[in-house]
């Protein structure tokens, strides 16, 4: 029954913040409109836009459901500006768990006594979330680690809300005139796969150590190691990291730290993962980076990332060039040679509708152009020719706005497309020179050593193949001939030997 006593918390936090007004409008039924219209309404929030009381009703109903605001809040597809907006304050800040439940918990997990793990163990929390918190200590070889623990009992409240979000996405689908095309059964799916992805430390340190592998050496990005031993599904031990937060801006200044590069190295970290590695930390929000005294960045939290396919990185490249110099035809073709836009698709019409939206951007000066906008632009307009925006690009999007809010926050002067322009000429130049094709000629010669030799005999037994089909078929058809002769042979007998009889 704890369900059911979840579902009417639910339903009065609905009712208290007056949300019914939000979506009585977009209910199919009319019956049902006019029921939800007769309801009484709480006049506490009149004066309160419809965005806030959205905010407040998720922060009300608990860590599960601010992480989903959280998600939406990057769905400016799905959801209203402002709604986004809004959205995107939610703070995932919620009280700590006691430190000896931390304690017994990292002992279940890595199955030995707290002090047979770490020399020290400080039981007091230094930072708390809804999914996790971490606790400061010392390995026994000297190095200081945080260690992350999962809440306890987290894993069956996740799964009652989520049960309950999916009953509500159903019922979404089915009551609401634009259910179906807001997709909520789907938006479900996609916040559960990222909650447990979340919930299992052990892909976050897989996370942390590629992308540490990634950046070994740099000048302009720490990651901080990871110490596997000491990791669980529960339990996460990396690297102690010592910073500013980014959003520290007169520290930073007093510290004596170049702002003005230290935004240039954020623009040209976020396309080195994307563009060459293909993989990128999707959660740089100010509260997971930190910066180093020697002017590098320090990234935390490594439980959302994303990965790009070499066709995913020349589609981005391609429009990002094409919309710069203001190629709407590019843009378009792009866009139909992709596959996201149905193949009977003209382009002239796709490449109108790109003018349309993106040339009142050019009224500003590239500096203050936004990239993450020029995306989220590209993406209405594909959804305007019926295209579904794949999911690691809308992540993509949400990393991208938050990598320059924090660019420009540094330096209200950064011009992105000055600094990622070299980036992006030079790897087209590497996807589809000279370079790439001798680079994917030694990728592939080893298959081909392999394949060349048997080719003759391979090409033969596909031939003989090809024979032996054919020869089948036409045996079959024979067969089918001979019956059908048969067949017409019986029913003459059978005539004849009637007009004999009867004759």
């Amino acid at each position: 029954m704890k369900w059911l006593k979840r579902f009417v918390v639910i339903s009065k936090t609905i009712y208290h913040y007056n949300l019914s007004d939000i979506f009585v409008d977009r209910i199919h039924p009319l019956w049902l409109r006019a029921l939800l219209d007769r309801l009484p309404k709480n006049s506490s929030f009149d004066q309160e836009a419809a965005p806030v009381r959205l905010r407040l009703a998720l922060e009300s109903l608990g860590p599960i459901f601010v992480k989903l605001g959280q998600v939406l809040s990057t769905r400016p597809d799905l959801l209203p500006d402002d709604y986004a907006a809004e959205l995107a304050k939610l703070q995932d800040k919620v009280p700590p768990f006691p430190g000896h439940l931390a304690q017994e918990r990292i002992e279940r997990a890595l199955g030995k006594p707290i002090f047979e793990l770490y020399a020290e163990f400080d039981i007091e929390p230094v930072a708390s979330a809804s999914i996790a918190q971490v606790h400061k200590a010392r390995l026994y070889s000297g190095e200081q680690v945080a260690v992350k623990i999962l809440r306890p009992g987290l894993k069956p409240v996740i799964e009652q809300d989520l049960a309950l979000m999916r009953f509500g996405a159903k019922w979404i689908e089915r009551l609401f005139a634009d259910g179906k095309r807001l997709k909520p059964q789907e938006v479900v799916a996609e916040f559960d796969k990222y909650l447990h992805d979340e919930l299992d430390l052990m892909r976050e340190a897989a996370n942390a150590s590629q992308l540490r592998r990634h950046f070994a050496d740099s000048d302009m990005l720490i990651v901080p190691q990871v110490y596997f031993d000491y990791c669980s599904q529960d339990v996460l031990t990396i690297e102690w990291m010592e910073g500013t937060p980014i959003s520290d801006i007169a520290t930073l200044k007093v510290k004596g730290i170049d702002l003005k590069k230290l935004a240039r190295y954020g623009v040209e970290i976020f396309f080195t993962q994307v563009f060459k590695n293909g993989f990128f930390h999707a959660d740089m929000h100010p509260g997971n980076i930190l910066v180093a005294d020697d002017n590098r960045y320090i990234a935390l939290d490594f439980g959302i990332v994303g990965s790009l396919t070499e066709y995913d990185k020349r589609y981005l490249a391609i429009n990002f060039l094409a919309f710069f110099n203001r190629d709407y035809h590019r843009v378009a073709t792009a866009h139909i040679e992709s596959g996201w836009v149905p193949v009977d698709t003209r382009a002239e019409e796709l490449e109108a509708a790109v003018r349309a939206v993106c040339e009142p951007i050019f009224n500003k000066p590239l500096s203050q152009i936004s990239f993450g906008v020029v995306l989220m632009r590209l993406f209405e307009t594909s959804r305007r020719f019926n295209v579904e925006i794949q999911p690691q690009l809308v992540l993509l999007q949400k990393t991208l706005l938050n990598i320059e809010g924090l660019g420009r926050q540094l330096d209200p002067d950064l011009d992105l497309w000055a600094t990622a322009k070299p980036f992006l000429v030079s790897w087209m130049k590497e996807q589809v020179g000279p370079q790439a094709l001798w680079r994917n000629i030694k990728d592939e010669a080893p298959d081909w050593a392999q394949i060349l030799p048997s080719l003759p005999r391979k090409l033969n037994m596909l031939v003989d193949e090809t024979r032996q089909k054919e020869m089948r078929d036409a045996y079959v058809h024979l067969v089918k001939i001979q019956q059908r002769q048969s067949f017409w042979l019986a029913v003459m007998a059978i005539a004849l030997v009637l007009i004999l009889v009867f004759k």
